[in-house]
Order: structure tokens, then C-alpha cells, then sequence
């Protein structure tokens, strides 16, 4: 019997998703308290492996086993981790190779003044800069590209391309910026690679053409900085092809020309 688990949590604490010896993860957390209400241990694959401090708002796991109540699952988690649901998968139902796409929210506040109830949770960007132009780069996403500018060139990646479904950015006002996207697959630190980059566009300090030509297979010392983990969100993981983000939300702000708390 195959079991799927859509899980959540906040990454501030865990050195990541995969179960390293004497260190805090997400993937021993679950596992542990599965042991003790299965009553024999289960080998978890995940959607996503996420890295350091990153969150997730629908990782996606599964195992071989029966499903455990939710409400036990959780008494036995640790605060920063919840289980949002346990069910029955189709038999061999695998999370990381059954998964078609996987979907990713990266969250910005764009102000002055640093923010107290959400620290640890955005990137505070306390810089001057320009929303269209951030909307201009991410709409250069969206197709089949070349993202070696965007990893760590000591990788143990051998495909550099991705296919990207959707990414645009959201002003939902008072600061709060977030950029989505959807790809088949993501290489390490792609994210966060691209984030950084795009927010030196908008800054002013490169064009949205240098942005473009980072899209050809460029060195990733020709790219921009590689933004915070604490930042970025799994937002969730399609199957059989279905997407997680169909399309950029039509009540975005028109905020052409924004600028941060001028």
C-alpha cells in the first residue's frame, strides 16, 4: 500500500529536507513521529528536496505503508511542521518521479523599515527600484531555457535546461511582493539566484537585455547575487501534467514604476 502525504513547515529551524545524521530535518521529524504511530520505520520521498531554511506550503511525500491519522501525526510533530493530509496513493505512487511540475512563491518586503512579524520569513529589500521591470524579466521565463547562470557552477547537475510553465511577480501593496513560478524541475539555488538577479534589474544596476542573455547558458559569475533561503516557499507539486500556478492573478496592482517607500 502507497501512502502520500502533503506536509508544511517552516525551514527557519531545519538544516533542509533530507535526513543527515545529528542534525534537525524535516524528513527525520516525519519519519520519527510516522515509527511511532506505524510502529516500524518508513523511507519518505519527497517532491522536493528543500534546502536550509527554505518553507513549504504543500510539499508533497509518500511511502510505502499504511496512511497514520492526521491528528496523531501531528501531536507528535514538532510545531514548526504540520501535516495537512495522509491518504491512499494509486500502488507506487512515487512523490519525486511521479511529480510533472513543481510550483515555487518567493516573498519580498519592499520597504524602509524592516519587518518584525515576518523576519525570517521575506527578504527585506530596503532598495529603490522598478516593479515593471521585474514583471519584464519574469515574463522572459515562461518556455525551454538554458539556467547555468542561475546554479552553482561546482554542481551535480548535467542538464542545465528547464521547461518553465509560469512565473510573474504579485504587488499585493504595503510592500509585500512575491515572484511565482512554475517548472518541470529546478536546479540548486535556481530561485534564489534568479530573485537576485531580477532585483538588481529593478534596481537599476543591469537590463532586462542583459537579464534575457543570462537565458543563452551564461557563466553563473555573469549572474546576479543569490537571494536569501529564508525567502523562498515550495508552493506546491503537479502530477499527470495538472499545474499548480494556471496563470498571473488578474488583481495584481498596476504598480508600473513602483518604487519601495519612496
Amino acid at each position: 500500500m502507497t501512502t502520500r502525504l502533503t506536509i508544511e513547515y517552516d525551514g527557519s529551524g531545519f538544516v533542509g529536507w533530507a535526513r543527515q545524521p545529528g542534525q534537525r530535518t524535516v524528513q527525520g521529524a516525519v519519519e520519527d513521529a510516522l515509527a511511532v504511530i506505524l510502529g516500524s520505520r518508513v523511507d519518505l520521498a519527497v517532491a522536493g528536496r528543500t534546502d536550509t531554511g527554505v518553507h513549504a506550503l504543500a510539499q508533497v511525500a509518500s511511502y510505502e505503508g499504511p496512511p497514520a491519522r492526521v491528528d496523531g501525526l501531528n501531536a507528535l510533530l514538532p510545531p514548526d511542521v504540520a501535516v495537512r493530509s495522509c491518504e491512499p496513493a494509486p500502488d507506487g505512487f512515487h512523490a519525486r518521479f511521479d511529480a510533472t511540475s513543481r510550483a515555487y512563491c518567493y516573498r519580498v518586503f519592499a520597504s524602509r523599515s524592516r519587518p518584525a512579524l515576518e523576519r525570517g520569513k521575506v527578504l527585506h529589500w530596503n532598495h529603490r527600484f522598478e516593479f515593471e521591470l521585474l514583471e519584464r524579466c519574469a515574463a522572459l521565463l515562461t518556455g525551454t531555457h538554458d539556467f547555468t547562470a542561475f546554479t552553482p557552477t561546482d554542481t551535480y547537475h548535467v542538464r542545465f535546461d528547464r521547461d518553465v510553465y509560469a512565473a510573474f511577480w504579485e504587488d499585493r501593496g504595503a510592500g509585500d511582493l512575491r515572484f511565482w513560478i512554475e517548472a518541470d524541475t529546478f536546479m540548486r539555488n535556481m530561485n534564489r539566484a534568479l530573485v537576485g538577479t531580477m532585483l538588481e534589474v529593478a534596481r537599476g544596476k543591469r537590463s532586462v537585455d542583459d537579464f534575457a542573455r543570462l537565458l543563452d547558458g551564461q557563466h553563473r559569475s555573469q549572474g546576479g547575487p543569490t537571494a536569501a533561503a529564508h525567502g523562498l516557499y515550495l508552493a506546491g507539486v503537479g502530477y499527470g501534467g495538472e499545474r499548480v500556478l494556471s496563470a498571473a492573478p488578474t488583481s495584481r496592482i498596476d504598480a508600473n514604476a513602483r518604487t519601495a517607500d519612496q
